[in-house]
């Protein structure tokens, strides 16, 4: 059996002072299906799981706990980067493009270069989502809609990004930030 409750209920049980008789008796299961369940020769069915929970006041989550589940990992190295060099910014992808099913929930992380007096973005349209940057190194001024920011390394913003945003490199070297977008819309 790939999951098991059995010593757990077992466990709950004993410090409860309950024998499997009672647990069954409540549960209106036999006392072998009880023994059974214990010893994890059967995975007992949702309704009786959820019945010997509520008898022995076990909170699903203790019983679920130890569950692993298998999450979707993505690695990107660094000479697999897909790059984007236009007008003097360079981006470097840091994530991968996310499925189709995930797009509202994805996010689109890059290492951005801004050459001297270059600039990324628009004052004249935004775009649905959010976005968080940190300056690495070098300075910049952020254009949000009628506001203007100056930001140096180690500064960081965050904003919605539906209101015009134009990025610019107001130093005398390369600009360099980590940025991330949600949902995606450059990559997709």
């Amino acid at each position: 059996m790939k999951y098991q409750f059995g010593e757990k209920l077992r466990e709950v049980r004993k410090r409860s002072g309950m024998t499997m008789k009672e647990v069954a008796d409540l549960a209106g299961v036999s006392e072998s299906l009880i023994s059974q369940i214990e010893r994890n020769r059967i995975s007992p069915a949702i309704d009786t799981l959820l019945d010997l929970a509520e008898i022995l006041h076990i909170d699903m989550d203790y019983l679920f706990k130890d569950l692993h589940r298998e999450n979707k990992m993505n690695v990107v190295r660094l000479k697999e980067r897909r790059k984007l060099v236009q007008n003097g910014v360079t981006l470097e992808l840091l994530s991968r493009t996310p499925e189709i099913e995930d797009a509202e929930h994805g996010i689109e992380a890059y290492f951005m270069e801004v050459a001297p007096g270059c600039e990324s973005g628009s004052d004249v349209y935004g775009h649905q989502g959010k976005e968080l940057g940190t300056i690495i190194a070098g300075s910049g001024e952020l254009h949000l809609g009628h506001q203007t920011v100056k930001l140096k390394a180690g500064d960081s913003v965050s904003f919605a990004s539906d209101c015009p945003h134009k990025f610019k490199n107001i130093g005398k070297t390369t600009l360099q930030a980590f940025w991330v977008i949600t949902p995606p819309k450059m990559w997709k």
